[in-house]
């Protein structure tokens, strides 16, 4: 269960659902698509395309030889620092992780088509059968539940159902929960009349993943949420929680210590299924930028501080920068990979 934090107004959470989503066309998996602002069958539409292995090579090459000609016309740096091991930013053209997706077009149709895939639209839910309420949540919650295990258990995706066909991997992806459009208040109030469907919700979620061939991803507009206790028990009640903070009419839009990125990603838990401890890597400082193709996450590096005007405006705003990027449990990846689940 990924439990994905949205940035403020939802554009690179939305991206990263689609990433999810595509990813599991390509792999051939079943998909299970859930939303209560924008009708399923448009998310399918406008999921990227997959990048070929030559577009993705030349994508990297031209990064590549961009970064190489700015390291021979940069300075020399100070000889104690040279034996150090380099940090690497990015990954190499020989190397390859999954499926690359270009951002620029759609996926054709054709592809989409190839898998199966089920909607629930929650407007359409409602108006089919009269609201009702089970499980002590309301009705949105519990009939998306309702919906889920009828998928698991007719296509074949419970794991303790012994299957005679071959078995394949359910993806789903659940958009905006929590938000006022699937009937919930928490985003409303601080002392919402309902606080507990949410976390019942991902409670029983939780137990149709554990037994069934799935794997789910969850976008929620925490910035909404000014409950401290509901945020901590959602936390718990999930596997990996990551956030996305958007520059996007902050001040470190303009501010030139960030010039090279979009936002900032903040990986709250990692997952440590099976296992008592979980591997964090050697960097908590992560970041992400739109480029022309591709949407990047990779390490955070800050430019040298070369004049005093610089130094003195942004000392302070970095030394709180410092201190946030700190505060996470840890990352789960090294150096930069390009977005893939």
């Amino acid at each position: 269960l990924v439990f994905t934090e949205e940035d403020k107004y939802g554009l690179y959470s939305n991206l990263l659902f689609k990433y999810f989503l595509a990813e599991g066309v390509v792999c051939g998996h079943d998909l299970f698509v859930a939303s209560a602002k924008e009708h399923p069958d448009n998310i399918l539409k406008e999921l990227p395309a997959p990048l070929l292995d030559d577009s993705y090579g030349k994508e990297l090459g031209d990064e590549g030889a961009a970064k190489s000609e700015d390291f021979q016309d940069s300075m020399k740096i100070a000889w104690r620092y040279q034996n150090l091991p380099k940090m690497e930013a990015s990954p190499t053209t020989h190397t390859k992780f999954g499926h690359y997706y270009d951002i620029s077009k759609k996926m054709s149709p054709e592809l989409c088509q190839s898998v199966k895939w089920h909607s629930f639209y929650l407007h359409e839910e409602l108006s089919s059968e009269p609201a009702m309420r089970a499980w002590n949540m309301n009705s949105g919650y519990a009939k998306l539940l309702q919906s889920l295990q009828r998928i698991i258990s007719q296509e074949g995706f419970d794991g303790s159902d012994p299957q005679k066909k071959q078995r394949n991997v359910l993806r789903i992806g659940i958009q905006s929960l929590g938000s006022i459009l699937w009937g919930d208040d928490v985003c409303c109030s601080d002392t919402p009349e309902d606080p507990h469907s949410l976390t019942k919700f991902l409670y029983v979620l939780r137990g149709l993943l554990r037994k069934s061939l799935s794997a789910c991803i969850i976008t929620v507009p925490t910035h909404l949420i000014q409950n401290k206790a509901i945020m901590e028990r959602v936390t718990n009640l999930s596997d990996m929680v990551v956030g996305l903070e958007s520059f996007i009419g902050s001040e470190r839009e303009t501010n030139p210590l960030y010039k090279d990125y979009h936002g900032l990603v903040h990986v709250h838990q990692i997952p440590r299924l099976n296992s008592l401890i979980c591997d964090v890597s050697d960097t908590k400082d992560l970041a992400f930028r739109l480029k022309r193709k591709l949407f990047t996450i990779e390490r955070l590096h800050l430019p040298p501080d070369l004049s005093d005007t610089v130094s003195r405006a942004s000392k302070q705003d970095l030394a709180g920068s410092a201190k946030l990027l700190s505060s996470g449990c840890g990352a789960v990846a090294i150096g930069k990979r390009h977005l893939d689940f």
